[in-house]
């Protein structure tokens, strides 16, 4: 048998490394780079990248750690953070636990992007990162089964640090959903900024009303509730 590998020989699957404004959430036109991770463990009905999820081409990098910092140093300068997105990053969480400290030493603020779901691995590597945005996956507008148990595991790491929550609302997007995130967001983390994302190929679809009246509703649980659209679509960029 030979040698195990070391830590230093983790390599991520990286679809693409960018840099560009963050359309979506709490620091919506913040400029990020953004290191967008290959592959997912969910395949929600409005993905908007589903060549990262595995869903269209297979097609990624392989990175070491030292590869993927020379793609990142040059594109940082003057950006408010480094964005890890995806697909799913936690999804190759040895690669983040070998990463992140290299990434930080460096000085950059770290902002992971992710489904709310693998709370496991968030707790190996939550000690680095600086904001979280986690989604809550409505089933209603997802198309997959329900992870209530797996968000409030996750929330209740999460909300140790900055960030905020987003969910996605469809013209399928159910009151009774609605009701038991907005319930478990107040139970766990009341002081968390909660994000109504209009799905954006629905807007043709009474989508952004539906939105304003799950606003009214949520508020009575949340103080801080906002309805914000993908930014970046509207200005036509990544």
């Amino acid at each position: 048998m030979g040698p195990s590998p070391s830590p230093l020989d983790h390599k991520a699957k990286i679809s693409e490394v960018f840099r560009s404004i963050q359309g979506e959430g709490k620091y919506a036109g913040v400029p990020q780079v953004f290191v967008r991770f290959f592959g997912c463990h969910m395949h929600c009905v409005w993905c908007d990248t589903p060549d990262s999820i595995g869903d269209g081409k297979q097609e990624f990098q392989e990175y070491g750690i030292t590869d993927l910092l020379k793609e990142i140093r040059p594109l940082a300068k003057g950006c408010h953070s480094i964005s890890l997105t995806g697909g799913e990053p936690l999804m190759q969480v040895d690669f983040l636990r070998e990463f992140l400290p290299s990434l930080k030493a460096i000085g950059f603020t770290t902002y992971l992007e992710t489904s709310g779901v693998l709370y496991q691995a968030l707790a190996k590597v939550v000690r680095w990162m600086d904001i979280i945005a986690m989604d809550l996956k409505l089933p209603s507008s997802t198309g997959c089964r329900p992870f209530w148990k797996e968000h409030k595991e996750f929330l209740q790491i999460a909300r140790r640090k900055e960030g905020f929550i987003k969910t996605v609302i469809s013209k399928d997007t159910t009151p009774v959903d609605i009701m038991t995130a907005v319930r478990l967001v107040a139970k766990i983390a009341p002081e968390t900024t909660l994000i109504l994302q209009p799905n954006t190929f629905d807007l043709n679809h009474s989508v952004v009303q539906r939105c304003l009246d799950m606003q009214n509703v949520c508020r009575k649980y949340l103080e801080d509730v906002r309805i914000l659209p993908q930014l970046h679509k509207f200005m036509n960029l990544r």
